[in-house]
């Protein structure tokens, strides 16, 4: 019997024509340099890691999260008819030609992962160029279109998946996954990100809907959190959900954001932290849904490092094939980097400050940290009323 790949990865070239301006922050650049670094190490040319073709979601597979009009709304932005209204032609959405199909195109990367986790062609599955997380079901916000997370999970649960749990590790708040399923008994979704900063919501009191009390799970972290911070909120809270909700399949947007260099938020983590939090969610897919792990991309704008960096390790702990920090970065990597502008880049794989160690929650809360703060605020919201036992915290 053949053995099941341990990885698919969605990948087409088209991905990069998501793209608004040269000067806007979401540059497609990030996705390239991080598949041009991938393939440097060797991580495609394994046995047990395939990549997979996308193919275009037409309007009707769409319409699983997003209403006709605001599908419509979006093609005719693409033929250069703004709605401001519906976040399209806006300062972070600009008009652009064929955008229309570049975002359902990276909306069926997600699904494609979806399906080939599900239906048993690979054990785990990677978008790097999902993660849209704050489009909503009838608007665009934040450089996000299309849904590709929302559009996997409602994949799963139509085609069978009992319970789907989805976490977010950007540092903005995964407003527009939680926002669709915030009724939705059979989604759990996590988010931990930085507090006070777009979307400017996911405080710990936003726990789901009236049907689906306790399945949204918010992790608000102060400004400044740093890498054994940000870990130690991270393993004091997902787990814990996790265990009470017992998902069939585990969702993950890995936006590195969260990075310390990135320009648009202003948490403190490092790449080994981000790469720790790769391994986490790898280990939380087998212990708890029978390894079948769906992987995404996200926000991050340090174009040249910070995000080829922290995406390739999430290949690489995705295949099996976990990368050390301390590894070189392969010249040829290096080589291409400079061909495309980019200067002093790392020479390491585990680049800026940070570890990737941290206290555990049951070492004792504690009252002076701003961070001990937001995860007992989270546990006695949202985790009570899962059902959880906080009394230790």
């Amino acid at each position: 019997m053949e053995e099941l790949p341990v990885l698919a990865v969605a990948w087409s070239d088209d991905f990069l024509q998501y793209k608004f301006t040269d000067e806007h922050p979401l540059n497609p650049t990030r996705l390239d340099l991080t598949m041009r670094l991938a393939h440097a190490l060797g991580l495609f040319d394994l046995a047990q890691v395939k990549v997979i073709e996308p193919h275009l979601l037409d309007a009707a597979a769409l319409a699983a999260v997003h209403t006709p009009a605001y599908i419509d709304a979006v093609r005719l932005a693409a033929a250069g008819i703004a709605n401001p209204a519906l976040g399209l032609g806006t300062t972070d959405i600009p008009l652009a030609p064929f955008l229309d199909q570049a975002a359902a195109l990276v909306a069926a990367g997600s699904v494609a992962a979806a399906a080939s986790v599900w239906g048993g062609g690979a054990m785990h599955a990677i978008n790097l160029a999902g993660g849209m997380h704050h489009a909503r079901g009838d608007a665009a916000a934040g450089f996000c279109i299309y849904n590709d997370a929302a559009l996997a999970i409602r994949w799963l649960l139509t085609h069978g998946a009992r319970r789907v749990a989805y976490i977010d590790f950007d540092a903005h708040h995964g407003d527009g996954v939680q926002q669709i399923f915030w009724d939705e008994a059979r989604v759990l979704t996590i988010s931990v990100h930085e507090q006070g900063i777009f979307p400017y919501s996911g405080n710990a009191g936003e726990t789901g809907g009236p049907a689906a009390p306790g399945t949204a799970v918010n992790l608000a972290l102060p400004t400044g959190t740093g890498s054994a911070a940000w870990l130690r909120a991270i393993d004091a809270v997902v787990p814990d959900a996790l265990a009470a909700f017992a998902p069939d399949v585990v969702v993950t947007q890995h936006g590195c954001d969260a990075h310390a260099a990135d320009p648009l938020a202003g948490l403190r983590v490092g790449v080994p932290a981000l790469r720790r939090a790769a391994i986490m969610a790898h280990e939380w897919a087998h212990r708890f849904s029978a390894g079948r792990w769906i992987a995404l991309g996200g926000g991050g704008y340090e174009v040249s490092w910070v995000v080829p960096l922290s995406w390739t390790h999430l290949v690489a702990v995705a295949a099996h094939q976990p990368l050390d920090t301390d590894q070189p970065t392969p010249q040829r990597w290096l080589d291409t980097a400079a061909s495309l502008g980019v200067r002093d880049a790392p020479a390491n794989l585990g680049w800026a400050d940070g570890g990737d160690t941290w206290r555990p929650w049951l070492g004792g809360f504690d009252p002076e940290s701003a961070t001990d703060r937001a995860i007992r605020a989270t546990r006695a919201l949202a985790l009570a009323e899962m059902g959880v036992d906080v009394s230790y915290g």
